[in-house]
């Protein structure tokens, strides 16, 4: 049988965690949605939710380390509960990764949109080619060479990330001019309390979502038990930090008594922009999350590629197991979740728009990574307890708890439709799954 490539290190690994968080485009999302619950304190939510991740993380070390199979969760929980249930779990990232991509081809039309509606030009309903062209680009660099990928990647995100760090340094140097910065963000704002900041970490961690991508290479790494480990925490760090600065920034940079009108503006960088610098800079930072946005589609690609390989490795269907023979890619997994992405975005996007089609993928996509997130936490609680390690006992325990709170705040209270349909998707996306690995025999006994 044809192997995968080993031929990346830890550099292409935190290219693939990286852009699957999509860090940019995170924060020209969430940190509204987070000044919405916390307030003034919505940075230090992120900060939190920072915290809270690298629990979790650990939990993902923990394995890596140890496992150094391409997988993921579905390795990590297999090595622990057997094959079946880490094929479920495997399953369900398989679906975050499907969905984030698809939902992320719909942005990355729609952030050049807006960019470009700011010189008067109209791209209208062309919004959604340019997300198909996306994926269809997408599948190319992932069915060819990962190594190009990953760098590609990377780039992408470092360079649309080094352009909110500017815009960030120029708010910096002119709030601190005019009135001094604050720490008033980094405290709970009187107003929302601690409660507030709770479901701001809901945005935190959920901005988060993908950075366990790198563990899906372990079979293309040079050295897996060292530079996965490294690739985990390092994007985790990285991000962290980034999304702590990012949502600082659009906090002082709206002013501290306004954040009413952040928490309702769709474009806050965009705002951010114009105010604090030109046209031209609000165009490129639509540029910069638009690249972004990409960067997500080929990253999901790549991960969900390797996601679906595996599982078919491991009994699903041996097509999907197959490896190019020059590429040493996944490629028939890579074509096949390539067309699921193009059929959700063509069949779901054109009825409710790019901004809300990404926003339902979105939530399905998470609420089956909290699930899987909860399994590698439990895996490495259960694993520890075995081994008599009280460290790693401590630390998959809070792991597990950090990931509960997300996860009842995901249903609780309930959402208003469609929102509410969504965790009933992907209970029936579980229950696929579960039949799936009844029905095959030899995913029962599947190395995972």
């Amino acid at each position: 049988m044809i192997k995968l490539k080993r031929d990346l290190g830890p550099v292409e690994a935190v290219g693939l965690s990286l852009s699957v968080m999509a860090p940019t485009m995170a924060m020209a999302l969430n940190v509204t949605l987070a000044v919405g619950v916390a307030g003034v304190a919505a940075p230090l939510g992120f900060a939190l939710g920072t915290v809270m991740v690298a629990l979790v993380g650990l939990s993902f070390v923990f394995f890596a380390r140890r496992v150094t199979r391409a997988g993921s969760a579905y390795s990590y929980i297999g090595e622990t509960f057997g094959p079946r249930a880490g094929f479920i779990a495997g399953w369900c990232m398989l679906l975050l990764y499907i969905a984030g991509g698809s939902g992320s081809a719909a942005l990355v039309g729609d952030f050049l949109r807006a960019g470009l509606a700011d010189h008067g030009i109209q791209l209208g309903g062309w919004w959604l080619a340019i997300g198909v062209v996306a994926i269809l680009v997408a599948m190319l660099f992932a069915y060819r060479d990962m190594s190009v990928a990953a760098r590609l990647m990377l780039v992408l995100e470092l360079s649309s990330i080094l352009v909110i760090t500017y815009l960030g340094v120029r708010i910096l140097l002119a709030v601190g001019a005019a009135e001094g910065l604050s720490l008033a963000p980094f405290r709970p704002d009187a107003s929302v309390g601690w409660w507030g900041i709770g479901y701001a970490v809901v945005f935190a961690v959920l901005s988060f979502a993908g950075f366990e991508a790198a563990a899906t290479l372990a079979e293309e790494t040079g050295q897996p038990g060292r530079a996965i480990p490294l690739a985990l925490v390092g994007s985790v760090v990285l991000a962290g930090l980034f999304f702590v600065f990012a949502s600082y920034i659009q906090v002082v940079g709206y002013g501290l008594g306004n954040m009413a009108a952040l928490a309702k503006d769709e474009a806050p960088l965009n705002t951010l922009a114009l105010k604090y610098g030109t046209l031209r800079m609000a165009t490129v930072l639509d540029i910069a999350a638009a690249i972004s946005a990409f960067s997500a589609v080929l990253g999901t690609l790549a991960a969900a590629g390797r996601m679906l390989y595996v599982l078919g490795r491991a009994g699903l269907s041996q097509a999907a197991a197959q490896v190019h023979p020059r590429h040493g890619t996944p490629f028939v997994s890579v074509v096949v979740t390539g067309l699921l992405m193009l059929a959700g975005l063509l069949a779901w996007s054109p009825f409710v728009g790019p901004a809300d089609y990404y926003d339902n993928v979105g939530t399905i996509g998470v609420l089956a990574l909290i699930v899987a997130y909860l399994g590698v936490t439990l895996a490495a609680l259960a694993h520890a307890v075995r081994a008599g390690s009280q460290r790693w006992m401590v630390l998959g325990a809070l792991g597990t708890v950090a990931m509960l709170w997300p996860l009842y705040n995901s249903v609780y209270p309930v959402p208003a439709f469609p929102g509410n349909l969504w965790p009933y998707v992907v209970l029936a996306w579980i229950a696929i799954g579960a039949a799936i690995a009844v029905a095959k025999p030899a995913i029962g006994t599947a190395e995972p």
